[in-house]
């Protein structure tokens, strides 16, 4: 079935993933997948001021699609071994070109939804395969790196350009990229392999917790990832009702996708330096103290100094967060579940952010934004302390 040039260490239809071509193929695939979710704030603010949708809507909207993500991602915790990625990726990326092409047409609410709950699910297969392709490769570290940079750089240009993009195509236009974009994807998927096979590394520090505190520590990342549900995808939002021009706040959501890139970068650099708990503490208080400016009224430099930090925080806990979740049991199953856990944080945050909203006042996203990351913070500290505290005793051996 290969086509083209033949693929080196392409046995039984097996790509090599370590190849350029493999790694550039699961980087690209990986930017395609989330391409609405990390552009959100600019998303639901296309669909309230050029779409006609309300505030509330508009969230339902972004959350029902998340809802997609989520499924999928749960779903193929279990079954992605079992299927072959390159039918699975070919079908998700038709998908995803018909939805976003359909969704360019409707404009009643409920349907626009449930177009964008199959959007989201052709993206989970996307977003799900991708990251277990880069964790099966050899320098896994350095292609993680590689493929957050990629996300946070699409990101940013894509939330430069939206305003220009509404005045210029309309909503329309920016939901027939999100069609088109996809088909890019489509050659690079004979570059991964047809199945992964689970590599589990069992680390020197790794510790076999109890149910409870694997309970605490996946509540926790779903819990932060609400949080984070609840607040990315009303900034736009925020800022405009603030009294910012629409590219004020799209200069400020692009900045703080390249400081996303920082913060991803000295999560890496600290990952021996520093310990779990002291990184967790610091990031997630950080990210959520510094939103309290939002609250009130608000210049469009504070607006971009706080997004840019708020978005560093984000980029920095979550390698951290789920570099400890590794380290929760001895079989790398705690960090599988983290990942559905943190999609499903995800799919809920819009939803629950629109639940809150009252007269058009959007401060109660800040604040409950506010407190779930604070619980967030409870809950990971007692596993994390408790992981720390039996890996430094010395092994039993009996005999």
């Amino acid at each position: 079935m290969s086509s083209g040039q033949p693929i080196a260490s392409d046995t039984a239809g097996d790509a090599d993933l370590n190849s350029f071509r493999g790694i550039a193929g699961a980087i690209l695939l990986g930017v395609i997948g989330p391409e609405v979710f990390i552009v959100q704030p600019g998303f639901v603010q296309g669909l309230v001021q050029k779409i006609g949708f309300s505030e509330q809507g508009a969230g339902y909207t972004a959350s029902v699609e998340m809802f997609g993500i989520a499924a999928t991602t749960v779903a193929l915790t279990f079954l992605a071994n079992r299927i072959d990625w390159r039918k699975v990726l070919y079908v998700s990326l038709l998908v995803m070109f018909a939805t976003n092409a359909a969704s360019a047409y409707v404009h009643d609410l409920n349907t626009f939804a449930i177009v964008r709950f199959f959007a989201g699910l052709a993206s989970g297969t996307l977003i799900t395969i991708s990251f277990t392709a880069i964790g099966l490769t050899r320098k896994v570290d350095r292609n993680f790196g590689l493929l957050i940079m990629w996300v946070l750089l699409y990101g940013a240009f894509g939330l430069l350009a939206m305003p220009a993009a509404f005045q210029a195509v309309g909503m329309s236009g920016v939901l027939w990229f999100f069609a088109l974009f996809p088909l890019l994807g489509i050659p690079a998927v004979r570059h991964l392999p047809r199945s992964g096979t689970a590599v589990t590394e069992i680390r020197a520090d790794a510790v076999d917790l109890s149910g409870a505190l694997k309970s605490s520590a996946l509540l926790s990342i779903f819990t932060y990832f609400l949080a984070q549900g609840v607040v990315w995808a009303y900034l736009f939002l925020i800022g405009v009702n603030a009294g910012l021009t629409e590219q004020q706040v799209a200069n400020g959501l692009m900045i703080s996708q390249f400081a996303g890139v920082g913060g991803a970068l000295l999560a890496a650099w600290l990952a021996h330096r520093t310990r779990h708990a002291l990184g967790l503490t610091i990031g997630i208080i950080g990210g959520a103290i510094v939103l309290y400016p939002l609250v009130g009224h608000f210049g469009a430099l504070v607006y971009a100094v706080t997004v840019s930090i708020y978005n560093f925080a984000w980029n920095f806990v979550q390698p951290v967060m789920l570099a400890a979740m590794a380290r929760f049991d001895r079989k790398g199953l705690v960090v599988t579940y983290a990942v559905a856990a943190q999609m499903c944080g995800l799919a809920f945050g819009p939803g629950l952010a629109a639940s809150v909203i009252g007269e058009g006042k959007l401060s109660p996203v800040i604040w409950l934004g506010l407190v779930l990351f604070i619980l967030s913070l409870a809950l990971i500290l007692p596993p994390v302390w408790a992981q720390a505290r039996r890996s430094i005793q010395p092994v039993q051996v009996n005999g």
